[in-house]
């Protein structure tokens, strides 16, 4: 393909998931992520993305919006066997090429029913026609193979619905048939945040927006607890002098939110807790957890090499498990409260002292929706940090639903001990 076209297709990708299901609270639609992702691998982007029901007009009118803007379009779902399966006829009939009955999917349909000892249902047989002039894309996990078709202006690929059938089909088949449209000569970066807001990080790097090359995209997203700016810039080659630009705007941005970066190389905050305690040699870490009911152990022990150094979580949602396993005064429960500044302490200091860790995380909060009172609203949290050197605690008012809650929850505590370990590598 020359290069003009080659160009176009980089910068003209489109996506669009076929099914009615995808359109309720029910089903998420999550083959556009790892889509995404594995497109980013290779310098590509998607464009426009778009859900759409199996209503056969509103698939076909999906798809000529998508060949009016887009060159290279993604397909996903409606290649199954029952009769609201209809995406091959919408690209059928947009395309101008008929289907096309091929017995060799048939033999291959029937086979794999027959290794399950079953015997193939005569709605699959639906499964076996293809676009004229289309590639056939095998499926080694389901019944429904892809198409990848390619006309004098367009390729579209056809991929299964099913999550389990679209990522193998995306890793092996289709990324190396995007090869020759690799972007090689692509500069990224992801800076993450903690302990600001969106507003808070926008304000603190407006200054660098004058900055900006037209070509260099920067996006700020947020989510509770974190703040991600993320910095892409196509060059022409790898001598593109543009480079020097996108190393002193990252710079800039890193000096302008300082302490609050954890991260620029996309490592989640319990990546890089794991990471600092593999500096100092030996160290240990401990929690006790109310309101995040063990979210923060299990945020610690996903990092591979975690058992070097935590020991130990404890879930102490009651009161009396307060009292009994971390050593909580019943009285200070009794005068302060179970979310209070002084009960997180004495969590901290409790679970420290039991596992002897070096170090010894608490939260204790109000997750809601309910349990919310005026002087104690639902958000409410306190977080905790025990170390040899004392004993540090937060007062966090967070909002959003109680899982948005417990997340914040244990991303704060995670950046308490964050910054506390930093101290402790300078020293």
């Amino acid at each position: 393909m020359a290069r003009q076209g080659i160009n176009q297709i980089r910068e003209k990708i489109e996506y669009l998931a076929i099914g009615s299901e995808l359109l309720t609270s029910s089903y998420p639609e999550t083959n556009s992520l790892f889509l995404s992702e594995r497109l980013e691998s290779l310098g590509l982007k998607i464009k426009y993305k778009a859900v759409v029901g199996d209503r056969l007009e509103d698939i076909i009118s999906a798809l000529r919006v998508a060949l009016n803007r887009s060159r290279l379009i993604f397909i996903s779902g409606g290649l199954g066997p029952t009769a609201d399966d209809r995406t091959r006829e919408a690209v059928s009939r947009v395309v101008k090429q008929p289907l096309v009955f091929c017995p060799l999917i048939l033999n291959k349909i029937k086979q794999r029913f027959a290794a399950r000892g079953r015997k193939m249902t005569p709605s699959n047989r639906k499964q076996a026609y293809v676009i004229r002039g289309a590639e056939i894309l095998e499926n080694t996990n389901g019944t429904a193979p892809g198409q990848w078709l390619e006309t004098k202006t367009h390729i579209l690929a056809l991929l299964p619905g099913p999550p389990g059938e679209f990522s193998p089909m995306v890793q092996k088949l289709i990324i190396e048939k995007l090869q020759p449209y690799q972007n090689k000569y692509v500069l990224k970066t992801v800076i993450k945040t903690s302990g600001a807001g969106e507003s808070w990080v926008e304000d603190r790097i407006r200054s660098i927006y004058c900055l900006l090359p037209p070509e260099l995209e920067l996006t700020i997203l947020a989510s509770p607890g974190e703040v991600q700016i993320r910095l892409t810039l196509p060059l022409k080659d790898i001598n593109d002098p543009a480079r020097k630009i996108f190393y002193k705007i990252k710079d800039k941005i890193l000096k302008l939110l300082g302490e609050k970066v954890f991260s620029t190389d996309g490592q989640a905050l319990e990546e890089v807790i794991g990471t600092e305690f593999s500096h100092l040699g030996g160290r240990t870490l401990a929690c006790a957890e109310s309101c995040s009911g063990g979210l923060l152990a299990d945020r610690i022990t996903a990092v591979p090499g975690s058992s070097d150094y935590f020991l130990a979580g404890l879930v102490t949602y009651s009161n009396k498990a307060k009292s009994q396993f971390l050593g909580v005064p019943d009285r200070l429960i009794r005068e302060k409260g179970a979310v209070s500044r002084e009960v997180a302490q004495a969590m901290a200091v409790g679970v420290r002292k039991r596992t002897g860790a070096d170090f010894a995380l608490s939260i204790t909060g109000i997750a809601g929706p309910g349990g919310g009172q005026a002087k104690k609203p639902v958000g409410l949290v306190y977080t905790g940090l025990a170390c040899p050197k004392g004993v540090d605690v937060t007062e966090n008012h967070f909002q959003g639903s109680r899982r948005q809650i417990k997340f914040q929850a244990t991303q704060k505590a995670l950046d308490m001990l964050r910054l506390k370990l930093k101290k402790f590598h300078k020293e």
